[in-house]
């Protein structure tokens, strides 16, 4: 892992992961693909609220957007 820092391998990794549950839960009918969005969204905005007492800001920011991307990408249409 020269270029890729340890971080950004677990960050990735996890991210996947948790994907894939979610996708798993909607498929298997266990939760319906709204309550996944509500999810996703309330994920975002507990990052958005995080950053006006966060020291690190930047990256808040960041994976609030990321998963604002993967809401947008589920819901191409509608937006939530």
């Amino acid at each position: 892992m020269d270029e890729v820092s340890q971080g950004t391998v677990a960050g990735t990794a996890a991210l996947s992961i948790c994907e894939s549950i979610l996708i798993s839960l909607v498929d298997l009918k266990i939760i319906a693909d709204k309550e996944a969005n509500a999810i996703l969204v309330d994920a975002a905005e507990t990052h958005r609220r995080a950053i006006p007492d966060s020291q690190d800001v930047e990256a808040h920011r960041a994976v609030a957007a990321l998963i604002e991307r993967i809401i947008d990408a589920r819901n191409p249409v509608l937006k939530i």
